[in-house]
């Protein structure tokens, strides 16, 4: 029924845009790139050329020994100290590439230009925190196609008001939205993920140079599979939610389908809704292995439409269930049980554009919630209880210094756990021995370069935005988040909350301490370390202490990923937050 819905909201789209968006349709527009050229198309042939990113030169590896009591540690001084470190410079260059339309995915890009001259016809209206699953796969089918696109990020429900220039465009208030400026200079919005993506495909064809996503019309077999597949999707997302946002019936010991599946004798802690869930999981597996790998289609040697389609949710799968049901089906003892489906991620975690709008597990499982209902403990308890506490950083290593070079849940270094850029500019090898490249892991990279990097650009972030980050987790002080205006689903969602004025000077004094401490170098780290402690324990009285430690608290638990930083730069933040939050709360 919901294939058959889809097809008919297509069909509709299609016959009102297809003389206004056809690829040999002309459009006329005042709207001008910097380079004066007028564009007649959003769907034209794919230029020939890149735009290439090149880092600001005169990036050197700074060094703080000299003395640390003469460093600036204002933000403006924060900043530059920063941008003199090879990974803060080419951040600096990337963000003015990104601001220009071009440089590498990113979840808060407001331009897509890729190739591209000239000023494209659409606008996707997506979420601003990178939490809407539907969103994320209309994304990766736009950065995998290199389609233009302007993007407006707008809020979902559950964390914040969406604003009335596009509810007044789309009333019902759905994400993703995509408009498409007519040649009469209206704006024709089109919702429903599957729709959209539909036809941006369709607009944007392999004839004029952009990857082909769907098996050809002729193709029969291949239509019929993407149908079959599509179909097998949706089972898996109803077994996901029986599972997860339901209690638990009850377990199953002994033999059965499952134990023959899974290769095991059967657990007496599986319940049946468990056992569904793996069932249809190994279907998956069995998909995934009947091609040559990693894709569910041959056809290309890339990610096509139905991938993408099952990533977004697969990728919550795997944070509810291990937080919700103690099952991590990234351990090695399910990566060889579902081969084929850890290759697919794997793949899918050396794309860069991918990781641009991956979450972790701790996002995940706050922003789940608010979308799909509560979910229920259940499953393998113990190993539920430890995976708890992992993934909210109280089992005193996840969240901790000295942290371990990866992570025992959540493994960073499959594929690019930073910017490319950032690679690159650390020089950090991958495991094809090449610097700073994706399609490869980084689990035998050099963990001081990779640690340096990971802090780094923690610190780049927190500089280039300090008193406002700093007014944000004042917040959290005991005179803060007064007589907010409203609230919202998500647990920690409080956009109307108001900073404790008493305690953001402290808050910033201790911010600027930890920004100090990221950005130290490897040689040095320790010793930075030491220095903010005491720049803490001399600067903010015993009295502001426990405010203070409150306000870092606030700010450690809202620090989102993909949002604020990927996974292997956020830990870094969460963790030197924490050894703030130490000294102050003694």
């Amino acid at each position: 029924m919901r294939t058959m819905l889809v097809r008919c909201l297509l069909a509709v789209a299609s016959v009102k845009l297809a003389r206004s968006f056809s690829p040999g349709a002309r459009f006329e527009s005042s709207a001008q790139l910097t380079t004066g050229a007028r564009f007649e198309s959003s769907a034209q042939p794919k230029q020939a050329t890149r735009l290439n990113l090149k880092d600001k030169p005169g990036a050197t590896q700074m060094s703080m020994s000299s003395s640390a009591a003469s460093l600036d540690k204002s933000w403006s001084g924060l900043q530059t100290l920063s941008s003199r470190t090879p990974v803060g410079a080419a951040l600096d260059a990337e963000k003015e590439a990104r601001e220009r339309g071009v440089g590498a995915a990113f979840v808060q890009n407001k331009l897509r230009m890729f190739d591209s001259q000239e000023a494209p016809r659409l606008t996707l209206y997506r979420d601003h925190a990178g939490w809407c699953p539907y969103c994320q796969k209309t994304m990766l089918l736009i950065e995998e196609k290199e389609i233009p696109i302007n993007i407006e990020l707008v809020p979902m429900r559950s964390y914040g008001d969406k604003p009335q220039s596009f509810t007044r465009k789309v009333p019902s208030g759905l994400l993703p939205a995509l408009g498409v400026q007519t040649s009469d200079g209206r704006e024709q919005i089109i919702t429903e993920s599957q729709v959209i993506m539909d036809l941006l495909d369709q607009w944007h064809t392999v004839e004029n140079g952009y990857r082909g996503m769907m098996p050809e019309e002729s193709d029969t077999s291949g239509q019929a599979r993407f149908r079959q597949l599509a179909n097998l999707e949706r089972q898996l997302f109803s077994f996901w939610c029986n599972l997860i946002f339901r209690p638990e019936g009850p377990s199953f010991g002994g033999g059965g389908m499952i134990s023959k599946i899974m290769g095991g004798g059967g657990s007496p802690d599986m319940s049946g809704s468990m056992q569904g869930f793996l069932e249809c999981m190994k279907t998956v597996d069995s998909e995934l292995a009947s091609t040559k790998g990693p894709w569910f289609f041959d056809f290309a040697d890339h990610p096509t439409m139905i991938d993408f389609i099952y990533v977004s949710h697969v990728e919550r799968m795997l944070a509810s269930c291990a937080f919700w049901k103690g099952l991590d089906l990234r351990s090695d003892e399910y990566r060889s049980k579902l081969p084929s489906l850890n290759a697919w991620l794997d793949a899918f975690e050396k794309r860069e554009c991918y990781l641009a709008f991956k979450s972790d597990y701790y996002t995940h499982v706050k922003d789940i919630p608010p979308q799909y209902g509560p979910g229920y403990d259940g499953g393998f308890e113990n190993k539920r209880l430890a995976m708890q506490m992992n993934v909210l950083g109280k089992d005193g290593k996840s969240w901790e210094l000295p942290l371990s070079f990866d992570d025992e849940l959540q493994p960073l270094y499959r594929g690019p756990p930073l910017p490319i850029c950032v690679l690159k500019a650390a020089g950090i090898q991958g495991d094809n021995e090449q610097v700073g490249v994706e399609g490869t892991s980084y689990e035998k990279a050099d963990p001081v370069k990779m640690d340096e990097a990971c802090r780094h650009m923690a610190a780049w972030k927190l500089a280039s935005n300090g008193a406002n980050v700093a007014k944000f987790a004042a917040r959290g002080g005991p005179g803060g988040s007064k007589n907010p205006r409203k609230t919202f689903g998500a647990e920690l969602a409080d956009p109307y909350a108001s900073p404790d004025e008493q305690v953001i000077a402290s808050v910033e004094d201790a911010l600027q301490s930890v920004c100090v401490a990221l950005l130290a170098p490897s040689n040095e780290h320790e010793s930075a370390l030491a220095g903010m402690r005491n720049d803490l324990e001399a600067n903010i009285t015993r009295e502001k202490g426990r405010d203070v430690a409150s306000a870092l608290c606030y700010l450690r638990d809202r620090t989102g990923v993909p949002r604020d930083l990927p996974l292997a730069a956020a830990r870094q933040l969460r963790a030197h937050l924490n050894a703030a939050i130490d000294v102050l709360y003694k």
